[in-house]
């Protein structure tokens, strides 16, 4: 039995988690994967009624968890940053999930805001480090409210930390065009990126059946956009790989598409998957969210599990409601509801 632990969270969140829900259960019987869910309802509603967004115990209750699907946090009257750093942070580094994947393809039938963004050329991942770089608890405010009132935030980049996202960034892309892209800022960021590109350097001399290049963040966000296809994983640091993942997901039609997981690759602790929206409280309710980037995370979970097949079936069934004019929300052009793009997925995959 494959435990999952399900937090729905806010907005969309709780629509688009139960789609994928229910795509999960089709696949599974088909492939006769037993699986089990856990539901906490974390989520910025809880923060305003009891004043955190998890229980004390919380993470111990994800211990066991063989996975944990997440739906997405945040909601208006609850600052950002008070969402994240109560719930999906904590997660992300106390179960050392330091490798952030993010996927992105342009699919047939998906029509792109960048001219040379055809179905088939655009497939890359984007593989971002994810539990220190310059999203660090380091640093703090001073003389608040005065007129010399400062901020300091510290980046933390660690030889261990560097070493094992750029082994996981090249062994991937040995599956794939074995090409690697390491995003830096080596020419105005003095001690961090330097140190970056030195790992860099060092670790891809143990790869020399990939071939690599860096580039400077500014100019690869730009490349990504004239260039897509010509780029195969994509490794950067916390900040670096969060930018350039949504950038991409744009590229390729629609930030509602773009799945992501979390993952502690050693399997110690339980990885987390996600769509990479958020929780939208503007559409929330009616109905309208598109739940592709939910239900492809919920694939990435089931090939993390030891489930290529059913994974593939899933990423099969996608691919095919993108293809239909009818089955695209309003995010790609169309008029699909929510309740329909699953109901087109369960057909696809009956």
């Amino acid at each position: 039995m494959r435990r999952i632990a399900v937090i729905p969270g806010d907005g969309i969140g709780v629509e688009v988690t139960e789609a994928a829900r229910q795509v999960l259960d089709a696949v599974a019987r088909r492939h006769r994967i037993p699986l089990a869910y856990d539901e906490y309802d974390w989520s910025c509603r809880r923060y305003l009624t009891e004043g955190a967004m998890m229980p004390a115990d919380g993470l111990d209750r994800l211990r066991p968890a063989d996975a944990i699907l997440l739906g997405a946090v945040g909601w208006p009257g609850v600052p950002d940053h008070v969402s994240l750093w109560g719930l999906l942070i904590p997660i992300r580094r106390t179960f050392r999930q330091y490798v952030n994947l993010r996927p992105v393809r342009v699919f047939p039938g998906v029509s792109s805001p960048v001219r040379g963004a055809r179905p088939g050329a655009v497939d890359l991942v984007v593989v971002r480090e994810n539990v220190e770089g310059e999203y660090s608890e380091i640093g703090g405010r001073f003389n608040r409210g005065f007129p010399d009132e400062m901020a300091v935030q510290e980046s933390v980049f660690t030889r261990a930390g560097v070493s094992r996202i750029v082994d996981y960034a090249f062994a991937l892309a040995r599956t794939r065009r074995s090409y690697v892209t390491s995003a830096t800022k080596s020419n105005g960021i003095v001690h961090t990126m330097p140190f970056w590109d030195e790992v860099v350097a060092e670790r891809a001399a143990e790869h020399p059946d990939v071939r690599w290049d860096a580039e400077h963040i500014d100019a690869l966000a730009a490349k990504l956009v004239l260039q897509p296809d010509r780029f195969d994983v994509i490794v950067g640091s916390n900040l670096f790989g969060d930018i350039l993942s949504d950038l991409a997901a744009a590229v390729a039609g629609s930030i509602g598409i773009a799945p992501s997981a979390n993952l502690d690759p050693t399997g110690t602790f339980p990885s987390m998957f996600e769509p990479v929206h958020g929780s939208a409280p503007d559409i929330a309710g009616q109905g309208i969210a598109n739940p592709l980037g939910a239900v492809w995370s919920a694939a990435l979970m089931l090939d993390h599990l030891g489930h290529p097949e059913a994974a593939a079936e899933v990423v099969s069934a996608i691919e095919a409601c993108l293809a239909d004019p009818a089955t695209r929300t309003r995010d790609l052009a169309g008029t699909a509801t929510t309740r329909e793009v699953v109901s087109a997925l369960l057909a696809q995959l009956d």
